[in-house]
Formats: structure tokens, C-alpha cells, sequence
């Protein structure tokens, strides 16, 4: 997934985390001294591994752990992995992980499974204030395992260069499927398609949301649901009318690149779309909630600070945590590299310091979480690859085959 890369903003606000880690942060007493759960004291170092998207967002989480560790008095190295599954598998499978790690959520189910994570998220004093979503994508066998660091979801992206060629206004921005259909009709003309999107469930997948549909449901397999056909049946009509296209068919690897070389009048993508200015710098959008078909519907996408269970200091890694999720260390990470802070606490300053993405963080209100159990995995790239070609595919045909896989993965 592409990360956006946004203004450095980090100095300033970390002052200000530093002095909410007092208040909020039971793991570390003044002298830095940890406790480790029996009462003994612990200052070993805090081993931080993270995968990084660039510059930005390694300079922000290493200034961030340094004004835990200065504060704390517990030294902390973040390291940065080149393979962060690889590295971090290996730290597990030898005894000597790294305390804190970023997990994703396709990782999270396989490392519970062996016992690899500590599941420290019920106990966070700051737990009610994630979003409840974002809660539930880290929760395993009813335990909320780790914090989410942060997270994106996906939005409408309008061409406003294309949008006004063809004649359309601000009152035109479509709420429903039909409106989507007619507005895509209208930009389409020449190589211009009125919709290009991804031909991945982690794209398409919106529409069976919007339909009121799921993967799955209450922990069993519903991919084959009426809801979920419903959906890819818009989309593949939309497709066979010739007014949405797959970024394949318009030779483009992205919709920021769609968008940008004018091949899109719309695109679904995240709020690292703003990453696109850096190719595209002319390039004009437009951000809108997706259109809703029975409901509104929209996909997020997160990570979470896990903690191994074996780490040297479960409990200073879990005082990071806390300083690393505040309110105002939350907004210092989006103004340094770019994500939406994973507390609704940070909800309304975010929305003032970037305006326009309003829609990306409103979605968390009605986001849904693509199923993520062990083994899911390789089930949903093979429906990516029978999405690939769904212009010429029967809907539940595909979904019948992605049914069948799913009960195989989950059991149910």
C-alpha cells in the first residue's frame, strides 16, 4: 500500500506528548525505572522494529522514541526492516524478537496462533478511544492484542480538471450508485474513463460492502452472499458499458497514476493519494465519500505496535505504546508522513490540518475490515486474480469458488 509523505510537523508536537506520557503512561516512574509485571525493576533498552515507507516516517518514529526514552530514562533503538514479516518471524522462531513491532493485520492471526504476540490492548488506559473498528481488526478469540498505530480508508478521488470539462458541479458529486453510474457516463469520452479502479477485492470489495455485504459474517464465510453478488454486478456492468475500466486496461499501476495522466475522471483510492502530487504535481481532485448503494460503505487499512512475548520489556515497550498513541503524538505522525491518527480523540484537529480529506476520516464511521484469519491470505489473492477478469466473468461464480475457500481457511 502506497503511504503518503506530507510536511514534517513532528518537533513541535512531541514537546507537547512529552508532558501527556506523564499522565497517561503508568510504565515508566520518574527515575526511568520499568516494572515488568512482578514488581522487580527493568531498564533494559525497548527494541523498536518497523517497516518503513520513506524518510519521513522513520525520522518521526525514531524522534518519537527518543523523547520516550529521554523521559522514561529507558534506552530505545528503532530499526528498520528491509522485510519486516521475515525479520520479525525469524526474531520469533529464535527466541530474541524485537519488544515492539509493527503487525499488520494479515500477520496478526498466524503470530497469535503460535504465541508470538503478548495481548496487552485490553489493559490500555486509552483503549475506548480507538475506533471501535480498529479495535476489532487487532482483536483475536475476544482479546484486543495491540494498539493500532494508525489507519486509512478509501474515498471517491474526482479529476476537477476532467470533472468541469464535462459540464459537471459540485452538485453533481454522486451519493449513489445510479448517480454514480450517470456522472461516469458523462466523463467518459476518448481514452477517458468515468471510473478506473483496481481490479482487487481490497478496491472492488467497497461495492459489496455498500450492498450490505462481507466476507465474512459474525466469524463465517459469506462470500458468496446476495449482498456481495449484488455488488460486483454493478461493477461489472459499469465495466461491459464501457464507463469504468480496471487500472490494467487504462496502463495504469495506480488510480493516483489514472488520475494523473488524465486516463480517470474517478478513482477509489486512500488518503495517500496526496503521494500522487509528487508525480502529477498540476494534478487537481476532489475527495467525496463513496457513493452508497443499500448502505454507505468504504474499506479501511491499519496496523498495530505489537508486543512480543518474549520481549526483554514487555513493560517499558508497553509505556512506548501509550506515549506512541496519544492524542498529540497521533497528530504529530500525520503531519510528519501523512496517516490518520487511529484515536477519535484526534479526529477534529486532523480534519483542521488537512482540509479537504474530511471523507477519508469519516469513514471509519462505516469502514469494514477485510477478513484477515490465518490462511485467509492466500485465499483472497486468488479472488484477485478471478476479479482480474470480471468483465467477462460470472459474479457469483466467482464468489461461489471464493466461498468455498474461505469455510476451508476459517472453518465455518
Amino acid at each position: 500500500m502506497k503511504i503518503r509523505t506530507l510536511r514534517a510537523g513532528l518537533a513541535a508536537t512531541s514537546a507537547i506528548a512529552l508532558a501527556t506520557l506523564a499522565a497517561c503512561s503508568g510504565g515508566a516512574d520518574p527515575g526511568g525505572e520499568q516494572s515488568q509485571g512482578n514488581g522487580s525493576p527493568n531498564s533494559n533498552p525497548v527494541s523498536v522494529l518497523i517497516g518503513s515507507s520513506g524518510t519521513a516516517e522513520t525520522d518521526a518514529v525514531k524522534e518519537a522514541v527518543a523523547a520516550w526514552s529521554r523521559q522514561s530514562g529507558v534506552p530505545a533503538e528503532v530499526k528498520v526492516a528491509s522485510d519486516l514479516t521475515q525479520q520479525a518471524t525469524q526474531g520469533f522462531t529464535g527466541g530474541k524478537p524485537d519488544d515492539l513491532l509493527y503487525v499488520s493485520t494479515d500477520a496478526l492471526a498466524g503470530w497469535v496462533a503460535n504465541g508470538s504476540l503478548e495481548a496487552y490492548g485490553d489493559s490500555l488506559p486509552n483503549k475506548a478511544d480507538f475506533y471501535p473498528k480498529l479495535v476489532e481488526a487487532f482483536t483475536v478469540d475476544g482479546k484486543f492484542y495491540c494498539a493500532p498505530k494508525d489507519f486509512s480508508t478509501l474515498a471517491l478521488v474526482i479529476n476537477n480538471e476532467l470533472w468541469k470539462e464535462a459540464g459537471l458541479t459540485d452538485n453533481d458529486v454522486p451519493t449513489t450508485w445510479a448517480e454514480l453510474e450517470a456522472v461516469a457516463k458523462k466523463l467518459t469520452k476518448g481514452k477517458v474513463k468515468g471510473l478506473v479502479v483496481s481490479h482487487e477485492v481490497q478496491r472492488l470489495g467497497v461495492f459489496m460492502a455498500q450492498a450490505g455485504g462481507g466476507l465474512v459474517t459474525d466469524g463465517k464465510a459469506t462470500a458468496n452472499s446476495p449482498q456481495n453478488v449484488e455488488g460486483l454486478a454493478f461493477v461489472k456492468k459499469m465495466l461491459n458499458d464501457g464507463v469504468a475500466a480496471l487500472n490494467s486496461d487504462v496502463g495504469a499501476g495506480w488510480g493516483g497514476e489514472a488520475l494523473g495522466k488524465n486516463l480517470a475522471g474517478m478513482v477509489i483510492e486512500g488518503n495517500w493519494i496526496t503521494g500522487a502530487k509528487k508525480d502529477y504535481k498540476d494534478l487537481d481532485y476532489t475527495v467525496a465519500a463513496l457513493p452508497a448503494g443499500a448502505q454507505q460503505g468504504t474499506l479501511q487499512y491499519t496496523n498495530c505496535w505489537g508486543i512480543a512475548t518474549d520481549a526483554d520489556n514487555k513493560e517499558g515497550a508497553k509505556s512506548l505504546v501509550e506515549f506512541l498513541t496519544t492524542t498529540q503524538q497521533q497528530l504529530a505522525f500525520s503531519k510528519a508522513f501523512g496517516v490518520m491518527p487511529s484515536v477519535q480523540s484526534a479526529s477534529e484537529a486532523f480534519k483542521q490540518d488537512n482540509p479537504g480529506m474530511e471523507p477519508f476520516i469519516d469513514g471509519a464511521a462505516y469502514a469494514q475490515n477485510l477478513p484477515a484469519q490465518e490462511g485467509v491470505a492466500a485465499v483472497l489473492a486468488e479472488l484477485n486474480s478471478k476479479l482480474a477478469k470480471l468483465g467477462s466473468s460470472d459474479p457469483k461464480t466467482i464468489l461461489d469458488g471464493t466461498q468455498t475457500d474461505l469455510q476451508a481457511a476459517i472453518g465455518a
